[in-house]
């Protein structure tokens, strides 16, 4: 898709609906010399030069990438015009749009009936669950894995709920003995299930959560912010069709499109399976809500303010690559192939080793070290990144996960364990370009593992 045509025909198609109202005098107080247009400009571009470039395919470390040319001209078409998607008289158009990619989401994940909405990130959109989970049982806690994002434990602090942690197993996926012994004793009311956690990328073994959880009449609320995208691949290349059938039962599901979605950021989305739960979100405005008889965005959300450009931005990108398996899917497939395929080089190499083979798209290793200690490996992973990341003729850009020494010893049981904990490499392969760009990647952190 050629951005720059595609964004020329987004400022005709705007010039065209403006000149529709009539002319009008722009206030002087609004004008600036145009020399001081270009010379900020280029200011500001210089200012931006202080960026990792998360475009590249040598940019391997976080969950950073650019969206798609089609949100980049979706979301300036509705900039343009600024509309507020919290009444639907702020946004009559774009409200439109966001029920409809809402839907999407919902039928993506299986639901039948849902109320939902997009929120300005995953973290808003768990809050959001976790706020009606309190609603539902305002006597009883919330439990999350060990390895669930840390926003669980925050967000229960700031809804003054009672969070409990649930230990991982071998995987970093939610150990259901342990969490059946939480469970005992009544003072849970919602279980939060992962799929992709953001450190290795695990998914919750959901289908045997649910079980347990309807066992002892406690709901499930699933966090797909980071991998819910890629139950378009269920069933395919290995990845088991289980968990992510069983989201289409879980009481709630987060999703971000601002990650595997290809939107820029804050893009969340929260659903909610049964629709009744809006009754937690009534109120009422003395100035909003008079437009129309439909629900307004407003009254099923705790944001007020939302850009409706995210859901112009998110419509567009669905109307060229759907939520489907051979559209968005296509993306989300190149790389998890790439990830699988560097797990496999990883495991011949002789200057690195695999941490924990991928389950979607993240790849965590580290390089071998002799005699191989947790502080001989946290040193060397810090300096391959450090190196990498400051070489200006062949720069690689890597992350790092701190691992504890238990879960070390789980998948490592070999390497002393000299101190509490040891970094070890992360790679985040979002891009699909990772997937043709993987040999000289590859090549690259070995020979910096290599120069121990």
């Amino acid at each position: 898709m050629d951005l720059r045509r595609a964004l020329d025909q987004v400022l005709a198609n705007h010039r065209k609906w403006t000149e529709g109202f009539g002319e009008y005098a722009v206030h002087e107080s609004l004008a600036v010399p145009a020399e001081q247009v270009e010379e900020s400009l280029d200011e500001l571009a210089e200012r931006l030069r202080d960026n990792y470039p998360f475009f590249h395919p040598r940019y391997a470390g976080q969950m950073l990438k650019p969206p798609h040319p089609a949100a980049v001209a979706g979301y300036l078409a509705a900039m343009l015009i600024n509309p507020n998607n919290h009444a639907l008289d702020g946004g009559p158009a774009t409200a439109k749009m966001e029920r409809e990619v809402v839907a999407d989401l919902a039928a993506m994940f299986g639901y039948d009936t849902h109320l939902g909405h997009l929120t300005s990130s995953g973290t808003i959109a768990n809050l959001e669950a976790l706020y009606v989970a309190r609603e539902l049982h305002p006597d009883r806690g919330v439990a999350y894995s060990a390895d669930s994002h840390y926003t669980h434990a925050r967000m229960c602090r700031v809804l003054g709920v009672a969070g409990t942690s649930v230990a991982v197993d071998g995987a970093g996926r939610m150990d259901l003995d342990a969490l059946r012994e939480t469970l005992a004793d009544g003072r849970i009311g919602t279980v939060v299930v992962t799929a992709g956690t953001t450190g290795l990328g695990a998914v919750d073994p959901v289908h045997e959560i649910l079980a347990l959880c309807r066992e002892y009449g406690v709901r499930v609320h699933m966090d797909a912010a980071y991998g819910g995208f890629f139950t378009l691949l269920a069933g395919t290349e290995g990845l088991d069709p289980a968990p992510w059938a069983a989201i289409a039962e879980c009481d709630s599901v987060v999703v971000d499109p601002h990650k595997h979605g290809l939107q820029p950021y804050g893009c969340g989305a929260v659903l909610f399976r049964d629709p009744a739960v809006g009754r937690f979100y009534v109120h009422d405005s003395p100035y909003t809500y008079f437009t129309s008889e439909d629900l307004h965005f407003g009254e099923i959300s705790l944001e007020c303010s939302r850009p409706g450009a995210a859901a112009a931005a998110l419509w567009l990108t669905f109307r060229l690559l759907p939520p489907t398996r051979d559209g968005l899917g296509a993306v989300l497939a190149a790389g998890r192939r790439a990830a699988l395929r560097w797990a496999d080089l990883i495991a011949e190499s002789e200057h690195l080793r695999l941490y924990q083979r991928p389950e979607l798209d993240i790849v965590t290793y580290y390089p071998a070290v002799s005699p191989a200690s947790l502080s001989a490996i946290d040193a060397a992973s810090e300096r391959v990144m450090r190196e990498g990341m400051t070489d200006r003729h062949n720069p690689v850009y890597l992350s790092v996960l701190r691992a504890d020494v238990r879960s070390f010893a789980r998948r490592h049981p070999e390497v002393l364990a000299d101190r509490a904990d040891a970094r070890v490499l992360r790679s985040v392969l979002m891009k699909p370009e990772s997937e043709t760009h993987l040999d000289p990647l590859h090549a690259r952190v070995e020979r910096l593992a290599a120069d121990n």
